[in-house]
């Protein structure tokens, strides 16, 4: 695969992957606040519960809801899968294609651990595969009636995981990893949970039957457990343009503590949506993101020990070397055919107006270059720092 070919099918599948998220999501959010929104008919109705009004685009809508299920079917039932199931694949396809083909620059970190790629691989698809299995184990195991002991359970495993796979994969891919794993559970809750109880549910009142009370408990966990997961996933999916958190050496915890904002934020919004006001979780989580910040704030960097000074003919040297054969108007790297993010070194002046990006990718956080493909080392990094302390001198 060429790289221009390469790129355009990463544009493809993250505009795809964007699209049925979006969709996904929309849906996810529309129908919790829906059903928060529901309230007892004005003209009561043989089995409706609750009923919505609403006004959208020029045109009035009745939403009603059932207690249990109307008298009869309807001859079209429309479900809410596909754009689950179609986020998943197109996930899934962009970390193949992203950090499983591009493994050297992407999933591994020599500084971290010297594994082979396809030992990566399979730390990485086993991640998925097991994050999984233990998930719907716990959920269908007496903490089904626990939810609060269920969730901070949740939350240690979660964090257990960030933990250890950044002791094994690069910063970036331990993120995404998590990120991939939850999302994961989410999308199998609604193949393996949520929709098969609905069908059962269906086929139960074709029959005349009375539907299976457990397995619809297991959906409605299942489902609420996938709306409080909704923002730290989509945390994740940005995640790799902030290396202020992944590039920490504590990345592990920080990204367990975003979980916490966004699991916050998603509670302020639920109990909003059912009219139950709250005055601290916004608040609590706004704190929380300043906190963070605070904690990953540089300590030293530029403004520590400045030791012996730093010439720029050695930075031009180590820049050309190192950052160059990508960030350059015509790179040198295989994989590479435009600079990435359209940061280019190629002069002195770029170099000197980018140095405090230099500063913080390449010698603060460490996540520049991708995987250290072209072995910069901690000498190097300590020049560029230097260099950067005295102000960036091109002379």
């Amino acid at each position: 695969m060429t790289a221009h070919l390469e790129q355009w099918l990463g544009l493809a599948l993250r505009w795809a992957h964007v699209i049925v998220g979006v969709s996904w999501i929309g849906t996810s959010f529309y129908f919790n606040w829906l059903n928060a929104r529901f309230a007892p008919p004005a003209i009561p109705s043989s089995g409706v519960s609750g009923e919505l009004w609403s006004v959208h685009g020029g045109g009035f809508y009745r939403v009603v809801k059932y207690g249990v299920a109307p008298d009869r079917l309807p001859a079209t039932l429309h479900w809410f899968k596909w754009e689950a199931y179609a986020t998943w694949w197109t996930g899934i396809s962009l970390l193949v294609l992203l950090y499983y083909v591009g493994a050297r620059a992407y999933l591994l970190d020599p500084a971290v651990s010297s594994i082979a790629p396809v030992t990566g691989i399979a730390i990485g698809i086993a991640t998925l595969a097991v994050s999984w299995l233990v998930y719907d184990g716990l959920c269908r195991s007496p903490l089904e009636d626990r939810p609060a002991v269920l969730a901070a359970l949740g939350l240690i495993l979660v964090t257990g995981l960030a933990w250890g796979l950044s002791h094994l994969l690069s910063a970036r891919a331990a993120y995404l990893h998590v990120g991939a794993a939850v999302g994961t559970i989410m999308a199998a809750n609604v193949f393996r949970a949520i929709i098969p109880s609905q069908r059962a549910m269906v086929a139960s009142l074709t029959a005349g039957q009375v539907p299976d009370a457990r397995r619809g408990r297991q959906a409605a966990l299942r489902s609420l457990h996938n709306n409080y997961l909704t923002l730290p996933v989509l945390f994740v999916m940005v995640s790799s343009h902030y290396p202020a958190t992944y590039g920490s050496p504590w990345g592990w915890a920080i990204l367990a503590a975003l979980f916490v904002v966004g699991v916050l934020v998603r509670h302020w919004f639920n109990l909003r949506n059912a009219g139950r006001r709250n005055r601290w979780l916004l608040p609590a989580a706004a704190l929380g993101l300043v906190a963070l910040a605070a904690l990953t704030a540089p300590r030293g960097g530029a403004t520590g020990p400045a030791g012996a000074p730093a010439q720029f003919a050695e930075v031009r040297v180590v820049i050309a070397q190192r950052c160059a054969p990508c960030h350059s108007s015509a790179p040198t790297y295989p994989a590479i055919t435009v600079a990435p993010a359209g940061v280019m070194f190629d002069t002195p002046a770029e170099m000197h107006e980018k140095a405090q990006r230099i500063l913080d990718r390449a010698v603060t956080t460490k996540t520049m270059p991708l995987g250290n493909l072209t072995g910069i080392s901690d000498a190097e990094r300590d020049l560029l720092r230097r260099w950067i302390a005295a102000g960036a001198p091109l002379r």
